[in-house]
């Protein structure tokens, strides 16, 4: 049964990658991007292992990337890939040690090109011509780049082919600087499994001139895109996408499937950015809990509903809690579209949640919780505390706040029992991993 004694990552992983093992990578929402024209995994390996030393190694990964030790994305370019595994294992084991032994973790067949989701910044460099890229680490100077080691090709294409018509349509990239200009970032997403593309539009006003026009250039030259979304954001910030959107091709939206289950991702939707990776996360997480069947579960932090909705199977009924809006709405329409009749959304703060339904006597035997970067809460794990699940499963993308709320989970009577890593970004320095928790008798 699942949940007794140890758990196999081979039987997580079935039907899936041959896995690796080792530690983790974490998601990074400022999406980076790196040149290369190497792409066979196994021919990038035996160039890493033609020259041990380290001013070779960094030499090779430069040859590589141009842009390695610029963009601050790809930390371990210069690393054989079985060494970042042991590197990130190492890491996590030191910051577990106090709470659970760590188990061995699981890496991926071939860890290039894994990145579902693009992002380029549109600027001019110092003699005018249009670049596209990424901020240069801890500036905003924008590094021009063409393709990237670890990001979708396709995306990459597309880019491209965007930044060749802005000149054609007259189209005025936007200034930082003055404000001024029209065409600012431009996003894709793309479905792993069923091929879907996005292509995500940021201009600073919603004045599109020739966008019908734009839009039939652009997929003539790329017919597989199925939707162009134009995102509007005219604030002077840091952040990507803004508040409001027109559909400009397309259903507005793209499907993906993962874990057996389909999936609608909009613009703004959380969805992990590593499809092959988070199979085997979902699987590992939902095994961790020990469902039978009969148990209420909670999803806090639930997003578009992908894990409880890949739990539901195995539970009685699952309960989703989401803040963003947006998301919940995808959850409700997710969980339609695959028949998924015992899982119920909830839009609302998921500790306040769990307090009112704990206050009128509900009860929940497994909490799932996915938080961002920055960790979960006291108060959020006392919310937990009052509604006394029987286990607990953290899916944590930062190992050190998850140590930290590992501290906080025991002095509320939960004791973490074992932990897995999943290497979801590699050749950067981040670590994911999962952690089964279960109250003490």
């Amino acid at each position: 049964m699942w949940g007794q004694g140890a758990i196999d990552p081979a039987r997580v992983c079935k039907g899936f990658l041959t896995e690796r093992t080792g530690i983790a990578g974490d998601p990074l929402e400022s999406q980076h991007h790196y040149n290369g024209n190497v792409r066979k995994s196994k021919n990038m390996e035996i160039k890493y292992m033609e020259n041990r030393n380290e001013s070779g190694k960094k030499q090779k990964a430069k040859g590589l990337c141009p842009n390695f030790g610029k963009c601050g994305g790809c930390q371990y370019l210069d690393v054989p890939y079985e060494e970042q595994l042991k590197k990130k294992k190492k890491q996590l084991t030191e910051l577990l040690k106090p709470f659970c032994q760590v188990r061995d973790v699981i890496g991926m067949e071939d860890p290039w090109h894994y990145r579902n989701k693009v992002h380029a910044v549109i600027a001019r460099d110092r003699k005018g011509r249009i670049i596209s890229g990424v901020y240069k680490e801890g500036t905003h100077f924008v590094l021009p780049v063409d393709t990237c080691l670890i990001e979708d090709q396709k995306a990459d294409d597309i880019i491209r082919t965007i930044r060749e018509l802005v000149p054609s349509f007259k189209m005025k990239v936007y200034d930082e600087d003055t404000g001024y200009g029209f065409l600012r970032h431009v996003l894709i997403r793309t479905g792993h499994s069923t091929g879907e593309i996005m292509v995500v539009l940021v201009t600073a006003s919603p004045v599109f001139p020739s966008k019908n026009n734009f839009v039939k250039a652009l997929r003539a030259a790329h017919p597989e895109i199925t939707t162009v979304v134009q995102n509007i954001n005219g604030r002077g910030t840091s952040m990507v996408l803004g508040e409001k959107e027109h559909v400009l091709y397309g259903p507005g939206f793209i499907v993906d499937e993962l874990c057996g289950f389909r999936f609608r991702i909009s613009s703004r939707s959380f969805y992990q950015i590593n499809p092959v990776q988070t199979e085997k996360l979902y699987r590992l997480a939902i095994q961790a809990a020990g469902l039978t069947g009969k148990e209420t579960v909670i999803d806090a932090y639930c997003g578009i509903g992908t894990i409880g909705i890949a739990a539901s199977p195995e539970a009685k009924e699952v309960i989703g809690v989401e803040l963003n809006p947006d998301a919940v709405r995808d959850a409700v329409t997710n969980a339609k579209v695959n028949g998924v009749k015992n899982i119920r959304f909830y839009c609302n703060d998921a500790g306040k949640f769990m307090v009112q339904m704990a206050s009128q006597g509900g009860k929940a035997d497994v909490v799932f919780m996915d938080p961002p970067r920055s960790g979960s809460t006291e108060e959020f794990i006392n919310a937990v505390a009052t509604l006394k699940p029987v286990r607990v499963v953290y899916v944590s993308c930062g190992p050190d706040t998850l140590a930290r709320d590992l501290t906080v989970f025991k002095r509320k009577g939960y004791e973490a029992k074992e932990a897995w890593g999943v290497d979801m970004f590699p050749f950067t320095g981040h670590t994911e991993c999962v952690v089964k928790l279960e109250r003490a008798n």
